[in-house]
């Protein structure tokens, strides 16, 4: 897509920088890598006020230019490199109009790499009622650029943002108010002519953070380091002065610019909830409380909606088998593809219920409640307050909460929490889950207003979060480093969620699961569908002789009795039988048959791949109308030696635990390796969690059987 100008939004976290980017780019948006990096990027696109395409980067949240972790660093590695596919014609950075003397340090620091910036001050009606008044018009004059009042979350201010970026020259007009020079003269001189940069920022930068920058040939690094060495810089010092002459400087900006008449009132209404919500005692139980709602409501709320779904896929595939021509395309499609895509498509309403939720945490600022509350947890476990986001998470996605671990700086502390935030229960389980909860759990409510099904499913979710604290516990002795770690963050103010945001999450969510696991579930289908529809020709040759000749005889077996059996036998005697044969003796102390064992070998794709799986081995193997839905085939299944049902209370549990700790996730395979730049990690990873699956698996069958 083409553009006019390129815009970079820059901001401290929790400054609404994100929700303006969604704002400003709609569903117009794409992720991908920064270059070389494995960082995500989120790029957009959006219609200025005068016509021009603009290209929208957002830039991950850093509260300064020196970088406390990978993600931090790519902030100034893409300001500063003309080179780079991001660098901006203009820096859009995001403040908090509540904490504006805070949030000023960072512009202060992107200003003095002289590109041309327009100051969004964000959260302006929020500050009006905590008592906060600021004089834009008096601070864009002292600032030397264009600053607007925006609120993000109520969509206001967005037009004149617009109409300033449009207006924004591409010569900077910023008012330099710091001058590093005078830190380090000498050191910074040699620095800019090694360099070839006339600018004094960039280069105290560069001698500050030169090791870990991406930009820079090898030539150049040892050069700066030979500066740095020559000079004594030592960094920790002069990245003090700066930050005191900064704010030294930001104190006389802000005189008479910010008045603040309502400071005592500020936070008392977060400080008031949160002596609730972050209580040693009352705020484990509300989070568990909050907890049980989402998965009661993910089970009440979706049980319609699942039915019309499950009901059309069911139509549809008679419609078809009614209408098309015969043949083995038409079986391919409705058997294969269909049934398989159905298996997927009916846990949509289960899939944005639960984002919803999510979403609606994030937003009022309550996840960041539970993260604190469970950081004194986690370090008796060996593990920082920092892993707390990523296995959070992971209750989404282990993919994105794994890369997210780069802001873990202890590199003990980074592998224990990618080693152990796969084992926390993400969305691909959840179709699992449900679908086997509701299988053998009743649709009932115990004490009368807890529904089982989803005291059940909160079970599932809080066992594979206790096993990943349990995992990470041994591993803290088995995996030595010197380095501490710390955690700090800030609780942002308690806020109504933006619904359109929450809207938006639930849609890209969802059409994220659908397209992901779509891509994974077609090729699986079809493979699945060839390989249980043919197999060694002499074995259904001779089921074919078999069964004319019982039709010959003309007894009372009804045909109908004759085609279901003729068709679970070549299925059991066709490739994909083969195989569910072949692992079946390694699966069968488990409770697990062989078609069961197909589904867990096609799950190593993806884990929502069961349920595809499931609807296509039962597509091929025949069955009554009255049984036609996936659930209805799978509560009917008998087990052919003893002539029980396949599924009992036994054989489920143990396969939900067996999806619950196993590995089953090569997409999760491959991020490891790309994190953790070693074969050691995935591969250990892959196997002590398919060791704890079978283990779990098999004392649970063993107990309940």
């Amino acid at each position: 897509m083409g553009r006019d100008i390129k815009i970079a939004l820059v901001g401290n976290p929790n400054t609404g920088k994100s929700t303006l980017f969604n704002l400003l780019t709609g569903l117009n948006q794409k992720i991908g890598n920064f270059p070389g990096i494995t960082v995500d990027k989120k790029v957009g696109y959006c219609k200025l006020n005068n016509g021009k395409q603009a290209e929208v980067v957002d830039l991950p949240g850093t509260y300064s230019l020196y970088p406390k972790s990978r993600d931090e660093s790519i902030v100034f590695q893409v300001l500063a490199n003309k080179d780079n596919s991001s660098y901006p014609d203009v820096v859009v950075l995001v403040v908090d109009a509540t904490n504006l003397r805070r949030n000023l340090l960072l512009y202060s620091q992107v200003a003095d790499l002289k590109l041309p910036v327009v100051l969004a001050l964000n959260m302006t009606d929020m500050a009006k009622k905590e008592g906060i008044e600021i004089d834009v018009d008096k601070l864009s004059e002292r600032l030397g650029i264009q600053v607007v009042s925006i609120s993000a979350r109520s969509n206001s201010g967005l037009a004149q943002l617009k109409e300033a970026i449009a207006h924004t020259t591409a010569i900077p007009t910023q008012v330099a108010g710091t001058d590093v020079h005078v830190l380090v003269p000498e050191a910074i001189d040699e620095a800019k002519s090694l360099l070839k940069t006339d600018n004094n920022y960039f280069a105290l930068q560069v001698l500050h953070q030169y090791e870990t920058l991406d930009i820079l040939s090898a030539d150049v690094k040892a050069g700066v380091g030979t500066i740095k060495k020559e000079h004594h810089f030592e960094s920790s010092k002069l990245q003090a002065a700066e930050t005191i002459a900064r704010y030294r400087y930001l104190g006389t900006v802000l005189t008479g610019i910010v008045k603040d008449t309502g400071a005592a009132k500020k936070f008392v209404f977060s400080d008031k909830i949160d002596a609730v919500l972050t209580n040693k005692f009352w705020g484990f139980i509300i989070f568990i409380g909050i907890l049980f709602f989402i998965f009661n409501s993910i089970f009440s709320w979706s049980s319609y909606p699942m039915e019309l779904i499950e009901y059309a896929f069911v139509w549809l595939t008679e419609y078809g088998h009614q209408h098309l021509p015969e043949g083995l395309l038409t079986n391919l499609f409705l058997d294969g593809i269909v049934a398989g895509l159905g298996g997927v498509v009916i846990f949509i309403p289960q899939i944005a219920i639960l984002f919803a939720f999510i979403s609606i945490l994030e937003d009022t600022g309550y996840m960041a409640r539970v993260t604190f509350m469970m950081d004194k947890i986690m370090r008796k476990f060996g593990l920082s307050g920092k892993s707390v986001v990523p296995m959070i998470g992971s209750l989404a996605c282990a993919v994105p909460s794994i890369m997210s671990a780069r802001n873990i700086e202890s590199w003990k502390d980074r592998i224990i929490t990618i080693m152990v935030s796969p084992l926390v229960s993400c969305s691909a389980r959840l179709p699992v889950y449900t679908l086997l909860i509701g299988l053998v759990v009743p649709e009932k409510m115990v004490w009368g207003f807890l529904n089982l099904q989803g005291l059940t499913l909160m079970g599932m979710y809080l066992i594979s979060i206790v096993a990943a604290v349990l995992v990470a516990f041994v591993m803290n002795f088995l995996i030595k480093a010197k380095e501490k770690s710390y955690f700090i963050m800030e609780l942002p103010v308690y806020r109504m969620p933006r619904w359109s945001n929450v809207a938006y999450t639930m849609y890209e969510k969802s059409k994220t699961f659908v397209v992901e696991a779509g891509k994974v579930i077609i090729a699986i289908s079809i493979i699945l569908w060839v390989m249980a529809t043919y197999g060694p020709s002499d074995r259904f040759v001779e089921i074919d002789k078999k069964y004319e000749a019982i039709e010959a005889q003309k007894d009372s077996v009804q045909v109908s009795t004759l085609e279901r059996d003729r068709a679970a036998e070549k299925l059991e005697n066709s490739y994909a039988g083969i195989l569910g044969h072949a692992i079946e003796p390694a699966i069968k102390p488990l409770g697990f048959d062989w078609k069961i064992g197909i589904a867990l070998i096609t799950s190593f794709a993806a884990r929502e791949a069961f349920v595809g799986t499931m609807a296509t081995i039962y597509s091929v193997d025949g069955g009554d109308e009255e049984v036609a839905t996936i659930r209805n085939k799978m509560r009917n299944a008998k087990n052919a030696d003893t002539g029980l049902p396949v599924f009992t209370f036994a054989t489920a549990f143990s396969l939900m635990l067996f999806y619950a700790f196993a590995m089953q996730c090569m997409s999760t395979v491959a991020v490891v390796y790309r994190e953790t730049k070693s074969w050691r990690w995935p591969v250990t990873q892959l196997v002590y969690m398919t060791a704890l699956a079978y283990m779990a698996s098999l004392i649970a069958y063993q107990l309940l059987k």
